[in-house]
């Protein structure tokens, strides 16, 4: 391969003063796709935003930042396995070749499935889809995206006829009004939000409105919040159509490119706004926003998306945006932002069990015929295949007898986790591909197949506002690992299809996904990057962020301003919209949970989970819910709740806020069998899907809270990585070679000594120093060998305090004298629990800067600490402590 170092910066090395060249790559987190520059030195690699990549202009997330932390070896995958035993790759690939032969064979295509990600390259996904469309001859392949943003893609097919994002990145800088939907923009696309925040800054007139039931960090930005009932967008969607046909602002030259207007404004009428259960002045002042605002962008995501009735949210915004005109021009549109890296690459080459390549369409005769074609393909489906839910219940049902699961973790993120994972766990046939060795996934796989991770894998990903970059490796494949792609395309010519899948390098993939595009393009596809069809492989080493389309019809820009859409008659189309309402609430189950993501993490932490900083900010799984629901509840801040639903049953620790409303409390999604067993938020999600994308309802599950009785509770350090013996654990990595865990347990042991050396599995040969006070429940320990610290647990009956980061820092070292009080001496302040996680400054710290140092702006404390001067994250609670230490509110509370 070209070294990528030829797509470089030279940067200098802090430590030598020698000049370095960086690698330009891109974030495998979220699917803004920021540019990243990546260094090797002496003590590692140094990350930084790529300040040339239009998508990020040198920013970085705490995630993004932290890449170089989780780039060691810990927890891989590092050869393949059949049956728990180290196998050579040749064995384990003959044996899925003819494991998948034989199904086929016995009980034809559709008894094989894959199950792939958002987070593999486009070539991967081009591999997979080719294989298992082409070649196999069944639609049977899906993806995690369809978790994400299914209901998106059916919006963006009935309203547009293709899967299209219209507008860009800088349409937020230049609108007049930017509408964030269901999306906590500050915390899950955190550089996006800081472009928004830096424009509102540079043009104050610049309004926001965030629309969530939840008070999140994305209203520190706000003019308005939007509070409105969970489920209700659509009502509050047509309640702004019909005030912008009653107040003039329809285009109607525009209109003349649309079908549905009347029958769509016609339902709208019937809507009811008053089910969004909000202030009428909030919600007049919204549609006055949105009416008086010619530029004006929406956007949205999971909280739109994640709905039984998700893709006639997304269609209600997309009516409001078509029936004014305000759609692919500057400043204005309807935007979709994706949450994975490459979820967007992954639409464009079909996959998805319902989509053909290039935006084409499996149901239409003359698209499957091109591509079967061109692939020189024995077979192509005619009719879609199993979504996501569905394959995994003919998985249970047993008609899928061969199962391939690439780069994902459907046994932690799908709902009804817990039946998912039954259901695999009987399936005749698993293999899964994966980097880490152990995932509550991997544990269930016949055989196991070690995969590339981010700074190996070497190919291209597609953000949010079309534009595709590369992911270049920044050193060789870790062990036995190799390409998905390549894992794929043995399999392939092992199954006989030696021609169809010979390529050696993922720019022939690439070149040949863009040769395809452009049949695409003359079938009427959006897609059509033909420019690239001839692409080499140094060109391929060396190529630049584009944007798509790119072919001599069209490069980059934006799609629809002049009115053509890609429906068989040119026109779009608006949809008659009713807002319906979630699954109902019970007497056994009074509490509506919401579902999402931290700041920190991401999915089910096998790769953020492996920077100590990136747990420091919410180290444990959690349940957000309001002071009155916690006062009825009997549930004191920090204790735990057990929660319940029909499906399933989680332990998580309670955080008392009134962010969130009464009834509706939220918990994280992040936490799995490997982190907290008890924290698989997705086992309480039932799995009601949308009628039309198929995208599960992960934002509404009924549930039952109770106090969970704990007898006690603890926290512990060692230097081994355990599973706990207890009824409640998590743990998060230290960084320096040791755990810290949270604990609880049912029944207190009548020697605590003992217990601790059991739970903790410390040897006998370990000194013990301890205090007990029996009397108030209290036992602390600390355990030594060879005179360094090996563990410590500190068990009370109620929730622990000490300090926890002080304890993680004495692991390894010598015992200090005071170890047992569980804080730093005097002269030594402890900075608390991490706010921001880009350069790791504590609560405690800034509270101190706040109170003693007079630093009373979220500025003056960027200038001195650096806290919230990089991705932005962190700023809203900063603000909101300023607001509590600040020496004028001490003195208001005296």
């Amino acid at each position: 391969m070209t070294d990528p170092r030829d797509a470089g910066q030279t940067l200098t090395d802090g430590h030598t003063g020698r000049q370095a060249e960086a690698i330009r790559t891109t974030c495998p987190y979220c699917g803004v796709g920021c540019g990243v520059l990546a260094r090797q030195t002496a003590q590692g690699w140094e990350i930084a935003g790529d300040p040339d990549h239009p998508a990020n202009l040198g920013r970085l997330c705490s995630k993004g930042a932290a890449l170089g932390e989780t780039l060691g070896l810990e927890g891989r995958l590092l050869a393949p396995q059949i049956h728990g035993q180290e196998a050579g790759w040749d064995t384990a690939l003959d044996l899925v070749a003819a494991k998948f032969r034989a199904a086929i064979d016995t009980h034809g295509p559709d008894a094989v499935a894959f199950y792939v990600s958002g987070q593999l390259l486009t070539e991967d996904y081009y591999v997979a889809n080719k294989l298992m469309k082409g070649f196999i001859g069944s639609a049977n392949i899906d993806t995690n995206s369809r978790l994400c943003m299914a209901s998106s893609v059916a919006g963006h097919r009935r309203a547009f006829g293709t899967d299209t994002v219209p507008g860009l990145y800088e349409d937020l800088e230049q609108a007049d009004l930017v509408v964030l939907v269901g999306s906590n923009l500050a915390w899950c696309h955190p550089v996006l939000f800081q472009r928004l925040v830096a424009a509102k800054a540079a043009r104050p007139a610049l309004r926001v409105v965030v629309v969530d039931p939840r008070r999140t960090a994305s209203c520190d930005l706000a003019d308005l919040h939007l509070a409105l009932a969970p489920g209700s967008d659509a009502a509050l969607f047509n309640a702004l159509l019909v005030h912008l046909a009653d107040c003039g602002k329809v285009d109607a030259d525009f209109l003349n490119n649309v079908n549905g207007f009347d029958t769509a404004l016609e339902a709208a009428r019937e809507e009811d706004a008053a089910r969004c259960g909000l202030p009428q002045a909030d919600l007049a002042a919204f549609l006055a926003l949105w009416a008086g605002a010619q530029k004006v962008v929406t956007v949205y995501s999971q909280g739109i998306n994640q709905s039984a009735s998700g893709s006639d949210k997304v269609n209600a915004i997309l009516n409001c945006h078509l029936a004014t005109g305000r759609i692919g021009r500057p400043g204005m549109g309807p935007f979709s932002v994706t949450g994975q890296p490459n979820a967007m690459g992954g639409r464009e080459v079909g996959g998805l069990a319902n989509m053909l390549a290039c935006h084409l369409e499996l149901e239409v005769p003359a698209h499957r015929a091109a591509v079967q074609d061109f692939w020189a393909a024995p077979a192509m489906p005619e009719t879609p295949g199993l979504k996501a839910v569905d394959m995994f219940r003919a998985v249970e049902a047993g008609t899928i007898k061969a199962l391939w699961i690439i780069c994902t973790n459907p046994a932690v993120s799908m709902p009804d986790a817990d039946r998912v994972a039954r259901a695999i766990a009987t399936c005749d046939f698993v293999v899964v591909s994966d980097m880490m060795a152990s995932t509550d996934t991997t544990r269930l796989a016949h055989v196991l197949l070690p995969a590339t991770g981010w700074g190996e894998k070497d190919g291209t990903v597609t953000n949010s506002e079309r534009r595709i970059s590369r992911q270049r490796a920044l050193r060789p494949a870790a062990g036995q690992a190799r390409h998905d792609w390549q894992i794929l395309a043995e399999v392939g010519r092992r199954m006989g299809w030696t021609e169809a899948f010979a390529w050696d390098h993922p720019a022939q993939i690439f070149a040949e996904h863009a040769a395809l595009s452009g049949i695409a393009g003359t079938l009427g596809s959006d897609f059509d990057i033909s420019d690239h069809a001839g692409i080499s492989r140094a060109g391929f080493d060396a190529l630049a962020p584009f944007l798509w389309p790119a072919n001599p019809r069209q490069r980059g820009g934006r799609f629809f301003a002049e009115g053509r859409f890609h429906t068989a008659d040119g026109r779009a189309r608006m949809l008659p919209i009713t807002a319906r309402a979630p699954q109902p609430t019970d007497a056994a189950h009074p509490f509506r949970l919401n579902t999402g993501r931290v700041r920190d993490h991401w999915h089910t932490m096998t790769r953020t989970g492996l920077s100590a900083r990136l747990s420091q900010h919410l180290a444990e799984p959690y349940l957000e819910i309001h002071p009155h629901d916690a006062a009825a509840l009997g549930l004191a801040a920090a204790s735990l709740a057990e929660v319940t639903s029909p499906q399933g049953r989680a332990v998580l620790r309670v955080l008392i806020s009134d962010k969130v409303a009464p009834g509706h409390p939220f918990a994280p999604i992040h936490w799995s069998g490997e982190t907290a067993p008890t924290g698989r938020v997705d086992a309480l999600v039932p799995a009601i899907t949308d009628p039309v994308s198929g995208q599960p309802d992960s934002k509404a599950a009924v549930v039952a809270i109770a106090p969970f009785p704990a007898a006690w509770f603890g926290y512990a350090v060692t230097a081994q990585d355990l599973r706990p013996d207890c009824a409640y654990w998590a743990r998060a990595t230290l960084g320096h070679g040791g755990w810290r865990y949270e604990l609880a347990g049912t029944h207190c042991p009548d020697d605590w000594g003992r217990e601790a050396r059991r739970l903790l599995s410390v040897p006998d040969s370990a000194a013990m120093q301890a205090y007990s006070d029996p009397a108030r429940g209290q036992h602390r320990m600390v355990f030594t060998e060879a005179g360094r610290l090996i563990a410590a647990l500190f068990i009370d009956r109620q929730p622990v305090a000490v300090a926890r980061d002080h304890l993680a820092s004495l692991i390894g070292a010598e015992p200090e004298r005071d170890a047992l009080a569980g804080r730093p001496a005097a002269d030594r302040p402890d900075p608390g629990a991490t706010v921001c996680a880009c350069f790791n400054v504590g609560v405690n710290t800034l509270a101190r800067a706040i109170a003693e140092q007079g630093l009373l702006s979220v500025e003056a404390i960027g200038g001195a600490l650096k806290a919230g001067t990089n991705c932005g994250s962190c700023r809203p609670e900063i603000k909101a402590l300023i607001a509590r230490h600040s020496p004028a509110m001490k003195e208001a509370a005296e």
